[in-house]
């Protein structure tokens, strides 16, 4: 299903529509105020390209230092080539421990793999801690956002929910009383898991640990208490030294929710005692994008959804219509660039407006890229001719001024002249979307000069 299909579907809702566009934009605004309070902003995000660009540019040095360091603090480090193969060892770490629940804090690898359902085929029952995660869990969803992954969902249905699943009380919608219905379910589950994964925000090459940012103490909870802690790493989150996640941390959170830093930062440097840590690079297309020097930078993303929360197209479509793990400007460029067949139609979901590159922590050119992945697309005859006739039909006209100028001019004619049915009939799409006046008995041309009339009237003067 193209995203244009599936957007149509989320846009019928027109009250749910703007109170998610309103929602996500009120976090975009939250950015804003947050970036404004750093005289030094601008120079942390040129810095913060710069170390990823390095770090991509040598990235094979990199892995293998940080491989070599997590090994020699007691860590096991694996390598997958693709999302099967994360999963595999995932699941064979779990069934050589007789793990039977496992717990899990946010990971949009873990989604872009498939590992939730890839679980349970095997027998092991997975709980995701992360409360947004938890919910679009129980709901058999996936995460419509990066980091807010509920945010599609309204209070009230979640109160639903919970009174279905976990027995709250009917009705119920206070935020604090669903929270703390919630705490208490995870916590339940926390305490007996035999396993914890997490995912992994940074990995530092010079001392082989990973870094988790949360805001609810999930991760910690579910590392500390299990007697194995399983951390999924794709290969792009590498940096190279412990003194650059600095300028990431004071970049991540106030990009993403408009915080000064998360709540908690943790570290994992070692397993604790008597416990195992396992870490699982994972490729999954990414050594293939690094290949194309138009796209490879779309790698430095530290999926902090600051250009999901801007995106024009994004707020009043939903994430669910990307139909990917990672939707947004993005995902409309990292998931063609691996899979061009599959999501030939999200370069398209996108105005070019740019705001995207203009907050991106790292410094992504992406409605660049967007517009470069059209073109890859077309060269490759991935669009549907229903787009490509107009797009070289508009190619000609938009080459020959006069041609334009005549466009122009017959377009405006038809308006006045052409008959109605014309206009308005279940062909053209154009005609479906105007909103001109629906008048029994009147002909176009009368209502369209009344409606031309009124709209000069309503005109104020300038002063």
């Amino acid at each position: 299903m193209s995203h244009a299909t599936a957007a149509a579907k989320f846009v019928a809702d027109a009250d749910r529509t703007r109170w998610h566009d309103e929602t996500i934009f009120f976090v975009r605004k939250k950015r804003d105020l947050a970036a404004a309070s750093v005289p030094e902003w601008e120079l942390l995000r040129e810095t913060a390209s710069k170390i990823k660009r390095h770090t991509l540019s040598r990235l094979d040095e990199y892995l293998e230092q940080f491989e070599a360091n997590a090994t020699r603090h007691g860590v096991k480090v694996h390598w997958a080539r693709n999302g099967q193969e994360h999963n595999e060892i995932v699941l064979d770490l779990l069934q050589q421990r007789d793990v039977k629940l496992m717990v899990k804090s946010k990971s949009m690898l873990t989604e872009e793999c498939g590992l939730n359902p890839f679980l349970e085929a095997g027998g092991i029952e997975v709980v995701d801690t992360d409360l947004g995660e938890r919910i679009v869990q129980m709901r058999n969803e996936h995460p419509s956002h990066i980091v807010l992954p509920a945010l599609h969902i309204k209070k009230e249905e979640v109160g639903e929910l919970f009174h279905q699943q976990l027995g709250t009380d009917a009705g119920a919608s206070d935020p604090n009383y669903l929270t703390e219905a919630a705490r208490n379910h995870l916590r339940a589950k926390l305490l007996v898991a035999g396993a914890g994964l997490t995912g992994a925000n940074f990995g530092i090459a010079e001392t082989g640990g990973v870094i988790v940012c949360t805001n609810e103490g999930n991760a910690d909870l579910g590392t500390a208490l299990p007697p194995l802690h399983i951390a999924s790493m794709g290969l792009e989150k590498l940096i190279p030294r412990l003194e650059h996640l600095g300028v990431f941390l004071r970049l991540l959170a106030r990009s993403a929710t408009g915080q000064p830093i998360t709540a908690y930062s943790s570290h994992f440097h070692t397993p604790r005692e008597g416990q195992e840590m396992h870490i699982v690079l994972v490729d999954n297309g990414r050594s293939g994008m690094m290949g194309q020097s138009e796209f490879n930078r779309a790698l430095n993303c530290i999926r902090c959804g600051a250009c999901l929360n801007t995106c024009p197209v994004y707020r009043r479509s939903g994430g669910h219509s990307y139909h990917a793990t990672v939707a947004g400007p993005i995902g409309s460029v990292i998931n063609p660039a691996r899979d061009p067949e599959k999501f030939e139609s999200l370069p398209f979901a996108c105005s070019l407006c740019g705001s995207c590159t203009e907050v991106c922590p790292v410094k992504i050119p992406l409605h660049h890229q967007l517009l470069a992945m059209r073109h890859e697309l077309g060269k490759r005859k991935l669009l549907p001719i229903a787009k490509r006739v107009p797009m070289k039909v508009a190619g000609a006209v938009l080459k020959r001024p006069w041609l334009y100028r005549t466009m122009g001019w017959l377009g405006r004619v038809s308006l006045r002249w052409l008959p109605r049915f014309l206009v308005y009939n279940p062909l053209n799409g154009w005609g479906r979307q105007r909103e001109l006046p629906d008048a029994p008995g009147e002909s176009f041309r009368q209502a369209y000069k009344k409606r031309s009339t009124k709209t000069q009237s309503d005109q104020e003067p300038l002063n």
